[in-house]
């Protein structure tokens, strides 16, 4: 009964914790700047018209994931049945391998595309 009061309390402390050293450095951090007569400008990064949008960079990485853990789940089905690896063996196997060929081909055409613009 009181592990489930204990561990909400505790979830939110540690993320009221985090917060709060977060805006109280930043808080400081730019005080510190302030005093020392620095522009406040270097506080907002200047967004250019050529930025790539962020959504674009997420979708991209995302879409190219999903096609990596859908070929592997084939690749892994077709291990299975012909080769007669074991199922346990031959799904998280491929799974991973293939999320990681896709994080990293989604990585190289983001770069490309930052390239372009």
């Amino acid at each position: 009964m009181v592990e489930a009061i204990l561990i909400p309390i505790s979830f939110f402390l540690v993320i009221f914790a985090i917060c709060y050293l977060y805006f109280s450095t930043r808080n400081r951090e730019r005080l510190a700047l302030i005093e020392k007569g620095v522009d406040a400008n270097i506080f907002f990064r200047a967004k250019s018209e050529h930025d790539l949008p962020t959504w674009k960079i997420v979708l991209i990485n995302f879409a190219v994931l999903l096609i990596g853990i859908g070929m592997a789940i084939f690749i892994g089905s077709f291990m299975e049945n012909t080769l007669g690896i074991d199922e346990e063996i031959a799904y998280p196997g491929t799974i991973f391998t293939m999320a990681g060929i896709g994080l990293l081909v989604g990585f190289m055409m983001t770069k490309k595309l930052e390239k372009k613009v």
